[in-house]
């Protein structure tokens, strides 16, 4: 295989045409690999759209891992289940195929703080982005101030499609705070127009018979919220020790041995 400089050139003025800047830089190695391998031109082709292909999609993953603002890198593999005896490792291995995200299940993950519930939302959602799932995270705290400001703005529609279009809505730390009753609808909202459409990961402190409690004692928005949550979801009851905690007390034993050693 050759080609003169003025057909290199063409060639090159097409690729650039096409912004494909991956496959033109490789364009010369590519060149004088087929010419020593003796590739068809077939061939050649394929390898060299196999360069551009891989670099699209490197940068479609950082582009939509930016946007998924995971809060930390850990994946489902990170977990310690020894540590958590309560977390099923096969249903979090199911979980982790994605199924649930196919018809739009949703997954609530319920506990104390520190046991998990975020690692594993998070885990979650670097998943779905490794499998090219548009995702996004938040925390309920955050999304309803944006809510807010997105009505105060005349904006409210617009932020309403933003929740709608990620295949897998994060919301996080759910119970932590209460909720005015504006944030509260904010986050019904959301929950209501991705029913049947989208999933979500939910991580809450509050055992779902106390959600009133989120919701200023408002138990029709709570049982309104739970009636779509539940209808199609997976349920996770993490109970243990915080993984600080029992941080905490491992220091504390080692000071305390290190202390009493001669």
């Amino acid at each position: 295989m050759t080609a003169t400089t003025s057909d290199y050139q063409k060639l090159r003025a097409h690729l650039a045409f096409l912004r494909m800047t991956a496959a033109a830089e490789a364009l010369p190695g590519e060149l004088d690999h087929a010419v020593k391998a003796k590739l068809s031109h077939q061939a050649f082709l394929e390898r060299l759209l196999a360069v551009e292909v891989a670099a699209v999609d490197e940068r479609r993953q950082m582009s939509m891992t930016r946007f998924a603002s995971l809060p930390s890198p850990f994946t489902l593999a990170d977990f310690d289940f020894s540590a958590q005896p309560s977390v099923d490792p096969k249903l979090v291995a199911e979980l982790g195929t994605l199924r649930f995200v196919e018809d739009a299940t949703n997954v609530l993950l319920i506990g104390p703080p520190g046991v998990g519930k975020t690692m594993l939302a998070v885990g979650l959602g670097h998943a779905a982005v490794a499998a090219g799932m548009r995702t996004y995270y938040t925390t309920a705290a955050d999304l309803a101030a944006r809510c807010h400001r997105a009505a105060l703005e005349g904006r409210w529609a617009t932020v309403m499609r933003f929740y709608a279009g990620p295949r897998l809505l994060i919301i996080d730390e759910v119970g932590y705070l209460p909720l005015p009753a504006e944030a509260a609808a904010a986050l019904f909202q959301v929950v209501a127009q991705r029913y049947l459409k989208g999933s979500i990961a939910l991580t809450t402190n509050l055992g779902i018979a106390s959600w009133g409690k989120v919701f200023n004692d408002d138990p029709m928005i709570a049982s309104a919220m739970l009636d779509r949550l539940l209808h199609r979801s997976v349920v996770l009851n993490i109970n243990g020790d915080s993984y600080r905690m029992r941080s905490h007390r491992a220091r504390a034993e080692a000071t305390r041995r290190a202390v009493a050693a001669p």
